[in-house]
């Protein structure tokens, strides 16, 4: 996928790079190819492999609150409703937590990835684009555009994983 996303990041990009006239999908492929061959395509896949760290991250933590989660008494009701409710808001809300923790963690990775990604740019290697962020624009820089990353991810990933844990709930057998 990294070649679709790095044609995604370069459309974004072009006209502060380039000041010409937008490209679409095809033409901006092309470019890429022309000017920095099929290499040119997998520009930022190091910081791609680093991004796993999220994914394992949020899982950990997210596993680690189920298991809370199963654990902690709950109140009884008569119909036994109250408590899956309950349940289920509680691993949407564990899925926002770990989610948010892991984002906050891994962020990086995506500042320098889009910088990798940049047409024409001073950026090589994921370590040499690190230590000039760091040098150049201070520890914060690592996390400009956080916040719209959370907006966007805290909620879709509360979404998919509660939603996965209700169709695993309604699958499982259970005695009658």
């Amino acid at each position: 996928m990294n070649p679709i996303w790095m044609v995604k990041t370069r459309m974004q990009l072009e006209r502060k790079v380039r000041g010409c006239k937008q490209m679409n999908t095809l033409q901006c492929a092309r470019h890429v190819y022309q000017t920095e061959g099929i290499r040119g395509f997998y520009r930022g896949l190091t910081a791609s492999y680093a991004g796993i760290s999220e994914t394992v991250i949020c899982f950990a933590i997210y596993e680690s609150l189920k298991k809370y989660l199963k654990d902690a008494p709950l109140a009884p009701s008569a119909s036994g409703t109250e408590k899956n409710s309950k349940n289920f808001f509680g691993l949407m809300a564990a899925a926002a937590v770990s989610k948010g923790c892991a984002s906050c963690i891994a962020y990086p990775h995506e500042v320098i990835r889009t910088r990798l990604r940049e047409e024409g740019t001073k950026y090589k290697s994921f370590v040499q684009t690190a230590r000039l962020v760091f040098r150049e624009e201070g520890y914060l820089a690592f996390y400009r555009g956080l916040f719209a990353q959370l907006v966007r991810q805290i909620p879709n990933t509360a979404i998919v994983l509660s939603t996965y844990e209700l169709i695993v709930y309604l699958l499982e057998d259970r005695p009658q």
